[in-house]
């Protein structure tokens, strides 16, 4: 099958993501994870792929799952306290920082780290929605193409809206070192004067004092940081997320829509768009529907193009490795679409989701066991927009979302004829 047709569509792809982007952000409630402007924004979703795409009513799915969201950053009030408490209690009994300090990190490292339901049952439960809309092809289906994008948006990040990612994650940085200082000196402080120290054994003067007795005060720096990280969100704002990531939505909805709109059926290709919803809450939409499908689209070769905020042109990236660098894409998949983008002499990068630059749904479909890679389109280092207000309508990148949808085409052209199968 030759798509040039629909390749050549890529700046009427781009004008048409933004408008409807810019209808669900104007008539729509917040979307927050598993809150009512999800669910609108996802059953709208499921409309427009059936009535203007020629998705199959009868297999259109819209399913709930119950989860957690507050839990993702609410490690925040168990790991932060606990350090706080064992700064307190530094002089008194070291023993806690050693015990509460290293829970804590634990904590964060499961609950942030590698996205686990470590404290979800601290925090109230809500429903979340998910998609799955299907376009069968004329005849026999031979291979399947999924593309994926989150529905809901994020919490506001502070400091991310006043000082960007750099100040973002140098504060995260710096709350950790703090968190592990802490760690080492109560540690040194219990092998040396017992476990309930000075408090019993008597004074001592700051002049004799040893050197990991006077770094400790100096280590009380650390702590207006410690207590800053309680606002690293805003649970009371929700960011509109028109590039984060309902720009992923459209991914697969334009595509289906162009095709649509220029008659063109697909033989032995079938196309499904699957939405999800509460990524910001730690990816529990995908993790859901991985959980809700598994053992299913496996009857024939299928991959998977989960996108994530596609924005700026200079960084549209295939993500080798997600999930803060720990889940790897599966290759034949990420390559497909690297080539794609490369035929077309759109600029693409190889890269992956660092350490610090969080997830996307296509960690949570690997580890479920399917064939996907990640599509990005921002700095990993965080811009301003990034989880903030000014993620709005009227600051999308046209270019962007054009060379994307170009490049998405191209790879199913080439998955069509056959490529990586």
């Amino acid at each position: 099958m030759d798509l040039q047709k629909i390749i050549d569509k890529k700046d009427w792809a781009a004008k048409y993501t933004i408008d409807e982007i810019t209808y669900i952000i104007k008539n729509f409630e917040k979307r927050d994870p598993g809150s009512k402007g999800e669910r609108q924004a996802a059953e709208y979703m499921a409309k427009v792929l059936e009535e203007d795409c020629g998705c199959d009513p009868e297999l259109t799915q819209i399913e709930s799952f119950k989860e957690h969201p507050g839990s993702f950053f609410g490690w925040i009030y168990f790991t932060i306290t606990f350090v706080l408490i064992s700064i307190a209690m530094y002089f008194v009994c070291p023993l806690v920082g050693v015990i509460l300090i290293p829970i804590g990190l634990i904590i964060v490292l499961m609950q942030f780290g590698v996205y686990k339901k470590f404290v979800d049952w601290a925090f109230e439960e809500k429903t979340g929605t998910n998609i799955t809309c299907v376009k069968k092809p004329t005849g026999e289906v031979k291979r399947r193409l999924v593309l994926n994008g989150h529905i809901d948006a994020a919490w506001e990040w502070p400091v991310n809206y006043a000082l960007g990612g750099v100040g973002f994650e140098s504060h995260a940085i710096i709350c950790a070192v703090g968190a592990v200082f802490y760690i080492v000196v109560s540690a040194l402080y219990l092998k040396n004067f017992g476990l309930l120290g000075i408090a019993v054994n008597g004074s001592l003067s700051y002049a004799v004092a040893p050197w990991f007795v006077k770094a400790a005060f100096w280590g009380l720096l650390f702590v207006p940081f410690e207590f800053g990280l309680y606002f690293m969100w805003n649970k009371k704002r929700i960011v509109d997320g028109a590039n984060d990531n309902l720009t992923g939505c459209y991914m697969g909805i334009a595509l289906l829509k162009a095709l649509k709109d220029e008659g063109i059926e697909l033989e032995n290709t079938e196309l499904v768009v699957v939405n999800c919803g509460s990524e910001e809450a730690g990816l529990r939409g995908s993790k859901a529907w991985a959980e809700a499908h598994k053992g299913e689209y496996q009857d024939v070769p299928t991959f998977f193009f989960s996108y994530d905020t596609i924005h700026d042109p200079k960084y549209l990236m295939v993500n080798y490795r997600d999930l803060n660098g720990t889940v790897k894409s599966d290759k034949d998949v990420s390559d497909l679409f690297l080539e794609a983008a490369q035929a077309l002499d759109i600029p693409i990068l190889k890269g992956w989701v660092p350490p610090l630059g969080g997830a996307t749904d296509n960690a949570a479909f690997c580890q479920g066991g399917f064939r996907s890679t990640g599509i990005t389109g921002l700095n990993h280092k965080l811009e301003n927009y990034y989880h903030t207000r000014r993620d709005t309508y009227d600051n999308m990148n046209e270019e962007g979302i054009a060379n994307c949808f170009a490049a998405t085409v191209k790879a199913l052209e080439m998955f069509d004829n056959g490529a990586k199968q």
